[in-house]
């Protein structure tokens, strides 16, 4: 059951492909951008998206819990 979101910027997106290289199982490239390909994820998925929002240059990826308690 999915238990954090996903917020991403895409406008702010530089295309550099840090989060996609960190967590290709749910970050992608698409027109330059990076793309999460779902949102919403759980406990098991929260590493690999935390390592690709930690990767970010430009910090346009950020995680929520439940709560809507910004993690990063």
């Amino acid at each position: 059951m999915p238990k954090y979101k996903i917020v991403h910027d895409k406008e702010g997106c530089i295309g550099c492909g840090a989060c996609a290289a960190n967590c290709s199982a749910n970050w992608e490239m698409k027109g330059g951008k990076s793309s999460p390909k779902k949102k919403e994820i759980t406990d098991k998925e929260l590493d690999c998206n935390m390592n690709a929002a930690q990767g970010c240059p430009v910090n346009v990826i950020h995680i929520k819990d439940e709560k809507g308690k910004q993690l990063i």
